[in-house]
């Protein structure tokens, strides 16, 4: 065995997929038939699939692409995102690709009159789509040097003569926002009748024709409001990320649906429903107010509650609409139907939902539950690398997909099934369901989104105490379309709780504060212990948007408000004491310190059901996986955040006991890792909790809050022994081995290569004379067997050579999905697994009746970019600590 392969953090490797090509059967097993093509060498597919890389755009010069449609002859068009419009005439499914070459032929859009001198006269698009015999685009760009001559926005391209060429742009949209949170994508509706465009949270709304939502929104939070530490989103208001429908000549328009953060794509399933797969705010990780990446139905007129900030509302609010299907964290882009596909039935009827970051498919099976449904997903295809952009089912029922973005490199594939021969009929709907009766009911109260008349009211109004939280509602957003003076009475007299609730929802949102205090009188007569816990959450999340948006009640109506709710505080359920804790601080309830310290003592934190466990992805992408790596191994207690977030700004009620107790909890706060902005924003809270201390004991408080641990501002910790200055830079192994053989003449700094190696996550895993961690072999003896270029090679490329004594296990479910890691061991019922090397104390226990098999890895689970932060001084004394094996009076650090 070469000695080389034993070196180094080869933690526990990972096998991803290996896997092209299978020939018969379609089950839940995966396709490893290995491809002379290395990179469909490293996708996962299911049995009885097949795989081809078409084409490389970057390896002529092409750019790299990120969006695609087929045009009416069966060709691809797809874009650049920094650049042109291409025409791609692909071969069939089948066919010898020495004879059916590819032909790919850049769009110019020569339009007559068009006298600008920008390099591309139309391009940089995140979506396109042909319909109605055009090309429409929805290009992303504000006009920068050498860009596009038509800067953000839709615009429509048309073939007036019948060459073959586009000679005709016309603008339908004017939009206002770029880059990766710009404009995104458009459909065409199932009827053919309709376009919908969506757009990310930095981009402008344009003012409509008419609005599904009420355009009532507002920020609606009691939280206190931390600002994003790293600046991030700050200036942008509601609504957030949106929906809007238009008609093929762009000459109406309307919102359809609006509080994404920043969905790429938007897709019908074969009920005629809408669907998007909205992303999460990576930053967020580990804080209360963090959102997974979900896949949402989007119903018409719906609200998805995305707010800037730490102002996201959470999903069981009633004026928002909950996910169908949490994934995990990710980045979501392409979400398109199956239906059309020439695959079994099972993959035809749900999703596919595209995960740039991670590299995965998902195909989403919905089940109908009500009005809408519940997902589950399954890994469909997947690689590492696998940057997916966009994808569409080709008029040949196969799937085609891209992989690209941020400039790096692109392919384009085809995925078939079989010998692409299964039919394509419609599915078939039973529209006798209960289910189907449900989507009835909701859609029948939504056509008052597009016009209401004189029975609204007396149609909506029984529907506000439905069961089916969807038609709930519809029915409240059906009734705010109606001017309130017509309903704001009969709202103050309902009766029945569920309904008032739903009702004061309403009034809240397009009423004034004249109705305040009788609105307030209304919800204290309601029977707040005959309600469930749905039900008190939907009728404090009314007092909370009383409160909100009518502002002070005055001080007779607070203590109406404290009598009526502290009784029933602390609750046992998480979200009504974040509720309660937000509405009777609002009031300044003067038990609220003292029961909410208690409560944070003995608070435990709900776990949000996910489809994708996080310690799956860790090893998929070393960028976001350290993250996660991190964050799992040292969790924070996000109630305990919560709640403490409140405590900030409330400044009576407070003993010099329960301060002391208060300020500790931030130093433990600092102790925990999460996203990019956890820290930035727990020191916020912090300054926000000690602008109410009294003065003289500010310094004290400041001290046991942690204000020692923090650097940048607030936004980081110190590492022990101060971590690196930087800069940093993407190191690769020629610069780093000439920045290291450089080094004749100085000493190194001993304690600054050992402050490195902690610094760079090196102890995590492996130990030097005794100290570090124990995954990965000890590193002692390192300089005496290894050269500069092995060690930096085995740090920069981990995965270039993967020892068996240290590979990682791959076990393959029979669902479909995967779970990588070290086999620590397993019994008679189930195997153990490690699955993140920052914490390899965490064991995950899967049952072996789950398990079709098990693969060794060939992958590194050691993630690269480690040094990624360490400048070249850094860096060289980082190598000399290695070298040396940790001995201070090595030669190396002595003065030459």
């Amino acid at each position: 065995m070469n000695k080389k392969n034993n070196f180094f953090v080869r933690l526990f490797p990972a096998v991803f997929g290996l896997i092209f090509l299978a020939t018969t059967g379609c089950n839940q097993t995966e396709s490893h038939q290995e491809s002379s093509d290395p990179k469909l060498a490293k996708l996962k597919i299911p049995e009885g699939f097949h795989a081809e890389r078409l084409y490389n755009p970057s390896d002529n010069n092409e750019g790299s692409w990120v969006a695609m449609t087929f045009d009416d002859k069966g060709r691809i068009i797809a874009c650049d995102q920094y650049g042109y419009l291409y025409r791609i005439t692909v071969p069939p499914v089948g066919a010898d690709t020495n004879t059916h070459k590819m032909k790919v032929d850049r769009l110019e859009i020569n339009v007559p009159g068009d006298t600008s001198h920008a390099r591309i006269k139309m391009g940089l698009a995140h979506g396109l789509l042909w319909a109605y015999n055009s090309l429409y685009v929805v290009v992303n760009d504000e006009g920068q040097k050498d860009s596009v001559t038509r800067p953000s926005g839709l615009y429509r391209l048309q073939d007036t003569n019948g060459d073959d060429e586009f000679d005709k742009i016309s603008m339908m949209k004017r939009l206002y926002g770029n880059g990766e949170h710009g404009p995104h994508s458009i459909i065409l509706s199932p009827d053919k009748k309709s376009l919908y465009v969506i757009a990310g949270n930095f981009t402008d709304l344009p003012e409509m024709d008419n609005y599904y939502l009420p355009k009532t929104w507002k920020n609606d939070n009691l939280l206190p409001l931390l600002l994003d530490p790293n600046g991030f989103g700050n200036d942008r208001q509601p609504p957030g990320g949106w929906i809007a429908k238009t008609d093929s000549v762009g000459s109406r328009w309307e919102l359809f649906s609006s509080g994404f953060r920043n969905p790429f794509d938007i897709a019908f399933n074969e009920d005629g429903e809408l669907f998007t797969y909205d992303s999460d705010m990576e930053w967020d990780m580990g804080l209360p107010w963090y959102r997974p990446t979900r896949i949402c139905h989007v119903t018409s007129g719906s609200e998805f509650g995305y707010r800037e900030n730490n102002g996201k509302w959470s999903p069981a609010y009633p004026d928002n609409v909950p996910a169908v299907l949490n994934i995990g964290p990710g980045s979501p882009t392409n979400v398109m139907s199956g239906m059309n596909t020439r695959f079994p039935e099972k993959y035809r009827r749900g999703l596919f939902a595209f995960d740039w970051s991670y590299g995965i498919i998902y195909h989403i099976a919905l089940e109908p539950e009500g009005s809408t449904y519940k997902g589950k997903a399954e890994e469909f295809i997947s690689g590492s690398p696998l940057p997916l952009t966009d994808g569409e089912i080709g008029p040949d029922g196969a799937l085609y997909f891209l992989t690209g973005g941020r400039r790096i490199n692109s392919d384009v594939y085809r995925v078939y099934y079989g010998k692409n021969d299964l039919k394509t009929e419609p599915l078939k709907v039973d529209e006798s369901s209960d289910a189907a009766k449900a989507r009835e009911t909701r859609r029948k109260l939504e056509a008052f989104q597009e016009k209401t008349d004189a029975s609204t009211l007396d149609v909506a109004w029984p529907y506000l105490n439905n069961s089916d939280r969807g038609i709930r509602y519809a029915a409240r957003i059906a009734v705010e379309h109606v001017p309130v003076q017509q309903w704001q009475a009969k709202a103050l007299a309902e009766k029945d709780p569920v309904a008032l609730t739903q009702a004061m929802v309403a009034l809240a949102r397009t009423g004034d504060k004249s109705a305040e205090t009788q609105m307030l009188d209304a919800m204290l007569t309601v029977d707040y212990a005959r309600l469930n816990t749905n039900q008190q959450i939907d009728l404090l999340r009314a007092f909370e948007l009383t409160l909100s948006r009518m502002g002070d009640p005055g001080a007779a109506y607070k203590e109406k408000i404290i009598a009526y709710l502290d009784p029933k505080y602390p609750a046992s359920d998480n979200i009504l004491n974040q509720q309660l804790c937000k509405v009777l601080a609002n009031v300044d309830d003067p038990q609220i310190v003292s029961k909410t310290m208690t409560l944070i003592a003995n608070s435990v934190d709900d776990t949000t059901a996910t489809a994708t466990a996080s310690s799956d992805l860790i090893l998929r992408n070393p960028q976001y996986g350290m993250d996660v790596a991190n964050m799992l191994a040292k969790r924070p207690p996000a109630q305990q955040i919560y709640l403490a977030t409140v405590l900030s700004k409330v400044k009576n009620g407070w003993t010099p006991e329960l301060r002391e107790k208060y300020f500790t909890l931030f130093y433990g706060f600092f102790e925990k890792k999460g996203g990019n902005s956890y820290i930035g924003y727990i020191d916020e809270a912090r300054k926000n909790g000690l602008a109410n201390a009294p003065k003289n004991e500010l310094a004290h408080f400041n001290a046991i809050s942690g204000d020692s641990l923090l650097a940048n501002n607030g936004r980081s910790v110190v590492p022990p022994g101060g971590g690196p200055k930087g800069p940093g830079r993407r190191w690769q192994l020629d610069e780093a081995l000439e920045v290291v053989q450089s080094d004749s003449t100085g000493a190194r700094d001993f304690n600054r290569g050992k402050t490195m190696f902690a610094a760079s996550l090196c102890g995590a895993c492996h130990s030097i004379r005794g100290n570090g961690g124990s995954i990965g072999p000890d590193l002692t003896q390192l300089g005496t067997r290894f050269s500069n270029k092995d060690i930096l090679e085995a740090i920069i490329d981990p995965n270039k050579t993967v020892s068996d004594q240290y590979a990682a296990t791959n076990l393959i479910l029979k669902d479909g999905s995967t779970i990588l890691g070290r086999l620590v061991r397993q019994d008679d019922n189930n195997y153990y697994v490690s699955q993140n090397p920052f914490a390899p104390q965490q064991i995950r226990e899967v049952p072996k009746k789950d398990v079709l098999r098990t693969q060794l890895s060939d992958q590194s689970i050691m993630l690269g970019g480690l040094i990624n932060n360490l400048n070249p001084d850094e860096l060289k004394d980082l190598m000399a600590y290695l070298k040396s094996g940790g001995d201070e009076n090595n030669p190396v650090f002595k003065k030459k």
